[in-house]
């Protein structure tokens, strides 16, 4: 029953960044201990942007922000940035929703936040009751846990298809400029080299920019993902303990 609700999304292997993160070590450990204590994956979350805000922030004084927006005309490097920083800060506070349901699931239920029910309690609570169907209640329970990853899952892709996007239309100005020359006249060939390299600068740029956003924000999700798995095989593992409760202390009787 634990595998069926842990399985990853088959889609989610034909995505490059899963490809990548799901390589590196660590990352596809059902939960670290360090995730275990209180808000820990949401600590390991700020740890994380931290490192990405002091690269952004040495960017930012060696003036390669300005040199990246000023090189793509097409505006699809800000587009895939903005994205990934939305995206990013979601992640944050998917953490710390899955963060509060495993300080409810090892408080027996009680929620640290009241805005938000608990999985556990709601899961066991509802199947304590002999009619009610237990592969519904374990679908709910992974909707729960991995539904809302789906939409940044899907975003994350459209990352990388923003940075294809724009290689292609860098390819297709070079392409254009290409065709626009009649000869080689020496007197214009700086002007000719500038024209030419501002396609192929939106061409690798935007790829580039999308490549790294992809693989940043899926080591971000992948783990979220690891945790909801972990969060929901000790969800099933207590509700079969609950489940067999009646049945040992008859034994015992």
């Amino acid at each position: 029953m634990n595998s069926l609700a842990t399985a990853p999304h088959p889609w989610h292997q034909r995505m490059w960044g899963a490809l990548l993160v799901k390589r590196l070590p660590v990352i596809d450990r059902p939960s670290m201990s360090l995730e275990q204590a209180p808000q820990g994956l949401f600590l390991l979350w700020l740890a994380f942007m931290g490192l990405l805000v002091f690269g952004a922030a040495v960017m930012w004084q060696h003036g390669l922000w300005h040199r990246l927006v000023q090189a793509d005309p097409t505006g699809l490097t800000l587009v895939i940035v903005c994205l990934f920083t939305g995206c990013s800060v979601w992640a944050g506070l998917r953490c710390r929703v899955l963060g509060w349901q495993w300080q409810a699931l090892q408080t027996g239920g009680a929620m640290a936040s009241s805005a938000h029910s608990s999985w556990a309690h709601d899961y066991l609570q509802a199947r304590a009751h002999v009619q009610t169907d237990k592969s519904i209640l374990l679908q709910v329970l992974s909707d729960r846990a991995h539904g809302p990853q789906e939409m940044a899952w899907w975003l994350n892709g459209i990352q990388l298809k923003l940075g294809l996007l724009g290689k292609v239309i860098g390819f297709s100005v070079l392409a254009l400029e290409l065709g626009r020359m009649d000869g080689f006249d020496p007197q214009q060939s700086a002007q000719m080299l500038k024209s030419l390299t501002g396609g192929l600068g939106i061409a690798l740029l935007t790829t580039i920019t999308g490549l790294a956003a992809n693989i940043l924000l899926g080591l971000q999700l992948m783990r979220i993902d690891r945790f909801a798995d972990g969060l929901v095989a000790e969800i099933l593992t207590q509700g079969e303990a609950q489940a067999m409760q009646p049945a040992l202390t008859k034994v015992a009787e």
